[in-house]
Parts: C-alpha cells; structure tokens; sequence
C-alpha cells in the first residue's frame, strides 16, 4: 500500500484549486528544530535515523509512550536498532499527527511512496540511506529543496547567537534565519 500525497487532506474541489495556488510559495518555519550551528555548518547526514529522528523529540516523545527503551531512543543502540524501533512505534500511531507528518517526510524528502511497516522498516532504512549518501543530503539541502525562504530556531534565551550571526553574513545561502524564544530551560 502506498502513501497518497497529491491530495491528502484536500477534501473539495475547492480546496485542491486552493492548495494548487499557494503550493509553491516558499515556507516560512516558525518552529525548526535544527540548530543555527548544524545550519551553519551543513555536514552531510550520516544516515536515516541521524536526518529523521535525530533531536525530534516529538518522535521520542511517541516511542517512549509506546514503552521503547531509552538506549534506543537516545542511547547508545545502533541506527538500525533504533529506526527499527521507530518503525514499530509508527506503526501503531495511525491517527497522530506524527504519522502522518513522517509519510510526507518520506514522500517529500526521499521520494518514498510507501508506508513504514514493521515488515519492511529495513527497507525503508536502506533507501533513505542511499538517498543520503547518493544526494549528500545536508541541512541546507534540505532547505533549499524544501523551498524554505525563513527559519526561526528554537533557541534558549542564553544561547549564544554566534551562529545566528555566521549564517546572516554567509552570502551564499538565501534563507533568513532568527532566534526564536524557547525559555523551556531557563
């Protein structure tokens, strides 16, 4: 079974005319989870579960409400472990919004139609894995495929904005990049 994302959610008539209008405006993320220094410094991903699951709490939030072990969430299980794991938690979270996010994830970012099943979680691994290696995928490649004109980070109010700072004097990325405030440490 595949993952139709043509018209997901679009309803109407109306609403498909609506979202064809506007689908290739550039987006403006209020809420990014990257840090301005992985921004800045744009090192390839390693692997799936680095560019996927890698500081996404939200996804550790739903695997450790599904009883998923700490060490493979953010211990020291390996990537396989651990995205084998997700796999299993996905699979159960049919209705969550995070579902549905992670399968346009997978269509929009890696071109892969498929749902992630506890069968075929390996895979899925191995394909996003390819596309990684083969697209030297990055965050700002990922950016810049996703049309990503502004990007606030999430940012404690002590950080530092040094790498705020690097990416306003990089002229050669477009995407306006600004702390945002996040005091959950504070």
């Amino acid at each position: 079974m595949t993952f139709n994302r043509k018209n997901f959610l679009l309803q109407s008539k109306v609403a498909e005319d609506l979202y064809r209008v506007v689908e290739h405006l550039p987006i403006e993320d209020f809420h990014c989870h990257l840090s301005p220094q992985e921004i800045f410094e744009d090192k390839p991903f390693e692997n799936a579960v680095q560019v996927w699951l890698g500081g996404d709490h939200y996804k550790w939030r739903l695997m450790r409400a599904n009883g998923v072990s700490e060490r493979l969430i953010t211990g020291d299980a390996t990537p396989e472990e651990k995205f084998e794991a997700w796999a299993k938690t996905l699979a159960k979270a049919f209705g969550n919004p995070l579902y549905h996010w992670s399968h346009l994830e997978l269509k929009q970012v890696f071109g892969i139609d498929d749902y992630v099943t506890p069968d075929n979680w390996k895979e899925i691994y191995d394909r996003m894995n390819q596309t990684i290696a083969e697209e030297q995928l990055s965050p700002r490649k990922l950016i810049k495929r996703a049309n990503v004109e502004f990007i606030g980070t999430t940012d404690n109010p002590l950080d530092s904005l040094e790498w705020h700072q690097k990416i306003a004097e990089d002229t050669a990325f477009d995407t306006v990049v600004a702390p945002t405030f996040r005091p959950d440490e504070a």
